[in-house]
């Protein structure tokens, strides 16, 4: 029962996104065009409520759910690796139309053709696992 209130949020995320269009093929084809301001701008105020976020949770030491701190490590030097995962991921929502988290969305809004696309991001994950250890990281 204390799970609940994850799903709720979940559900309202799903449903802030498809109402902002953010699950849209067409508008994420117009991001990776360069011929709207919609998507970047949802992205934009994602990354600023993440940030403001971050900077509560670190100045007031909130605590999880379970009750313990939460620490937010520091960022591994090096980005290189970071430049390639994000082309990776980039050049991955640009040909499939969805990132993650809209792939839940799109399915669970009966967009079934989408089981696809969850399959070959969690191809893509598990092979990542299998090899991650000889990357040059």
């Amino acid at each position: 029962m204390k799970s609940i209130k994850f799903i709720l949020v979940g559900f309202l995320f799903g449903i802030i996104l498809t109402k902002s269009e953010a699950v849209s093929w067409y508008r994420i084809y117009e991001m990776f065009q360069f011929q709207s301001f919609h998507m970047y701008g949802i992205i934009m105020v994602a990354i600023m409520v993440g940030v403001v976020g971050l900077q509560l949770i670190k100045r007031n030491q909130i605590k999880n759910s379970s009750g313990d701190p939460i620490t937010i490590a520091d960022k591994e030097k090096g980005s290189f690796r970071y430049w390639i995962g994000g082309l990776f991921f980039g050049l991955g929502w640009a040909l499939v139309g969805a990132c993650p988290g809209p792939i839940f969305i799109l399915l669970g809004a009966g967009f079934l053709p989408v089981v696809f696309v969850l399959v070959g991001a969690l191809l893509g994950t598990f092979l990542y696992g299998v090899v991650k250890d000889k990357l040059p990281h």
